[in-house]
């Protein structure tokens, strides 16, 4: 269905390939997860599927790629848009229309289906993603995960034969990644769909792969199955990584597997008492009372109290839609608050200049570029300096200490999402607030990405700030938090040490937890440790 003939992709300037001599042949109803180190040229990739990459990109190609026999070389990416779908990272930056039902139609115009089947595949797109009830929303109010169910129901209601899918479930929360995962497998088994996946988050993606692409840092690609291709991976899930440590042979993909052979591996750990770890008792760097948002009828954030103190790293979680950046933007002073007092150091960020509130709370956005519009990182830096009356280098000095190497001479855009993070957060620390707030940072991220990720967010709360980060990522909260805020609706249903909450949730335990419960371990590392310690003392 897809092949991939001796191709070559460089972009115009770039001193090295972005792909190598790539040669791949995907059979139809096929799901082929691809991988890699975040900025491997995985997005390049699946952009040549339909010739995006390089009729809009620019840059040189050379070999061929071809999908169902018509070649991208032959023919524009919009004759194209019968037969393969995409759905990118940003699903707002591909949005036509204003409301949900009109973007599931708007393909389906521009093929010219008729109005009858038009209307049969939208409620089926609708019932098929979970997301009836947002039909006449309009698009700009949706979260970003819901954003994301209706960018993938925009492409599927035009039943493609080839999907291409560039992180999915980034922005999804773990009970609809599962929803979203189920409806492509069953276009896979049910349709023949070729489905090709581009996913960080390979703990939710890699159990249902028949093949597994792995893009390599110097644009080469190898391809095999998933067993095979995670032995000597060095991007992996945890339930891999834990299958390693134990000597599981062959390598578990799912935590079905893992737990069926983990038995011996909990009875070693049967007298060993995993950290549970504690909250914070220091004082308050700020308190929330109240806290009410509302967009037109809509109560979003209700009634919310909440107290963040000094060397926290706090996990905000919660379902799509359950009110997470609301609170955030709120706390913060820039977004909207019907009621309620939020008080850091003796004042309320919201009656506070722009200025001020930055310098009181930090806040880094889902989409970290939001922020960043100028030319160069090195004039963003220098910017930030300006705007927070700090000495000139302060911004470029936390940049470096934050993520190293990074050229003053490039433009914001052309980073990769790590290093877009990275600046974001050093222009935002310029201003030296107590408190800093992380809407889903680590989309886009690789494990290695977000395990050094992690550590930036452990110095900061070693330095005294509280970190609040909201996320649906599971594993990063088992690794970097401490305590974890479960919202719903609007309201916060859970509050406590990470261990205590997450273990006890189906939806938000880590993997380690599933394979290994009723024990409360949560990460390879902690599990590690203490068979290490076992051997010590033996």
């Amino acid at each position: 269905m897809i092949r991939f003939d001796r191709v070559t992709f460089r972009y115009a300037d770039a001193p090295t390939p972005t792909l190598r001599d790539v040669t791949l042949d995907l059979d139809e109803g096929e799901l082929c997860l691809v991988t890699g180190p975040t900025g491997s040229g995985k997005s390049t990739l699946l952009g040549a599927i339909n010739g995006l990459v390089p009729r809009f990109t620019g840059g040189h190609l050379h070999g061929r790629v071809s999908v169902d026999g018509r070649s991208t070389e032959d023919l524009p990416p919009q004759e194209f848009a019968a037969l393969v779908g995409v759905v990118g990272q940003d699903p707002l930056a591909g949005f036509v229309t204003d409301t949900v039902e009109e973007e599931l139609a708007y393909g389906m115009e521009q093929l010219a289906v008729r109005p009858d089947v038009m209307r049969k595949r939208v409620e089926e797109t609708l019932d098929l993603l979970g997301i009836a009830e947002l039909r006449r929303r309009a698009l700009r109010t949706l979260s970003g995960g819901q954003q994301q169910r209706v960018a993938i129901g925009a492409v599927l209601t035009t039943h493609p034969k080839v999907l291409v899918l560039d992180e999915p479930t980034s922005a999804l929360d773990p009970t609809a990644a599962e929803d979203v995962l189920a409806a492509i497998i069953r276009l896979v088994h049910d349709l023949g769909t070729t489905v090709v996946v581009a996913e960080h988050r390979l703990e939710r993606v890699l159990q249902y792969a028949d093949r597994l692409v792995r893009v390599h840092p110097d644009g080469t690609v190898g391809d095999g199955d998933a067993a095979t291709m995670m032995t000597d991976s060095d991007v992996a899930p945890p339930v891999v990584r834990l299958g390693r440590l134990a000597g599981w042979e062959p390598l578990p993909l799912s935590v079905r597997d893992a737990r069926r052979r983990a038995a011996p591996l909990r009875e070693a750990l049967a007298d060993v008492e995993p950290p549970l770890g504690d909250t914070s008792s220091s004082s308050a760097l700020l308190s929330a009372r109240h806290v009410t948002v509302t967009y037109g009828q809509k109560v979003a954030v209700r009634s919310v109290d909440v107290d963040l103190h000094a060397g926290e790293v706090v996990a905000l979680m919660g379902r799509n839609g359950s009110g997470k950046s609301s609170l955030l933007w709120a706390v913060q002073g820039s977004g909207p608050r019907r009621s309620g007092t939020v008080d850091v150091g003796g004042v309320d960020p919201m009656r506070q200049s722009p200025r001020r509130a930055r310098q009181l709370v930090g806040l880094v956005p889902q989409t970290a570029a939001d922020l960043l519009y100028l030319d160069t990182v090195g004039a963003e830096c220098a910017q930030s300096d300006t705007e927070s009356d700090a000495a000139p280098g302060t911004c470029r000095s936390l940049l470096d200490s934050l993520l190293p190497g990074i050229d003053d001479r490039h433009h914001p855009r052309d980073l990769s999402e790590g290093q877009k993070l990275a600046l974001v957060l050093a222009v935002q620390l310029v201003a030296a607030p107590n408190v800093i707030l992380l809407d889903e940072p680590t989309r886009g991220l690789d494990y290695h990405a977000k395990q050094r990720f992690a550590g930036i967010v452990a110095e900061l709360a070693a330095g005294g700030r509280a970190v609040v980060v909201a996320t649906h990522d599971v594993e990063f909260v088992a690794t970097a938090a401490n305590r974890v805020i479960v919202m719903a609706e609007g309201e916060i249903v859970a509050d406590g040490p990470t261990a205590e909450v997450v273990v006890a949730s189906p939806a938000f335990a880590p993997q380690v937890a599933k394979i290994l419960a009723p024990q409360a371990w949560l990460t390879v590392e902690q599990v590690a440790a203490a068979l290490q310690d076992r051997e010590v003392a033996a």
